[in-house]
């Protein structure tokens, strides 16, 4: 593919630099640094800033604070970003989870009016999106190459499959009239929405059955 090609031109040209290198190098280190301390309050599940209510900053982050275990999940989901990402081996997986975490966090700040600290978070997405280019290399399988074979063809999948999930739409409708929920009255009608519903529901399953590559993965260059 021209576009994979070209891309991997850039990527050599632009890696084999050492001045790029090393700053590639010094983006790891600082940002996962510029990690750790935020998520150990998380994890320790102390109160991250001392703001009041009035404030936006501080109601939301108050507000988090009392969603319990999910406040530490987002601690713990940042240390271990920072950790892969300053071990070489795993770099290109803390790139990865590094980068939503942080993308989350720019447009929080920029949103709630954290003064500031949106531009910190604006040039910490950059860098991030910079790390996940820079691990282009090791990330291209996930679009440019694909799996060799399909899945095994069958007549009218198209039909069958729809078939069958508005077949289990009509059950379902049964079932919920059998059992009383929600005190239906129009069960026919309920009945035939669910049964589009599934149809619907199959087509998109027919669809992605028909396009799954499954098998070894393809190797560029071959047919």
């Amino acid at each position: 593919m021209k576009l994979e090609h070209t891309l991997d031109d850039l990527h050599v040209s632009v890696t084999r630099r050492w001045w790029m290198q090393l700053f590639a190098a010094f983006t790891r280190c600082l940002l996962a640094i510029g990690f750790i301390p935020p998520s150990i309050p998380k994890i320790l599940h102390k109160p991250f800033t001392v703001l009041p209510d009035s404030h936006p900053v501080g109601h939301y982050f108050n507000a988090l604070y009392q969603t319990g275990f999910y406040y530490e999940f987002l601690g713990w989901g940042q240390l271990i970003a920072a950790i892969l990402l300053l071990i070489p081996r795993t770099s290109h997986i803390g790139a990865l989870i590094f980068l939503p975490i942080i993308a989350n966090i720019a447009v929080l700040t920029a949103s709630v009016g954290f003064k500031g600290t949106w531009v910190i978070t604006l040039f910490m997405l950059l860098a991030a999106a910079f790390l996940t280019a820079w691990e282009y290399d090791r990330l291209k399988p996930i679009v440019f190459q694909t799996r060799a074979q399909g899945t095994r063809r069958f007549r009218y999948e198209f039909v069958t499959i729809p078939a069958f999930f508005a077949a289990g739409g009509a059950a379902m409708g049964v079932l919920w009239y059998l059992i009383g929920l929600g005190n239906l009255s129009g069960y026919l009608g309920v009945s035939a929405i669910l049964v589009a519903i599934g149809a619907v529901f199959g087509l998109l399953v027919a669809v992605h059955y028909r396009f799954m590559p499954v098998g070894g993965l393809r190797q560029t260059g071959e047919e």
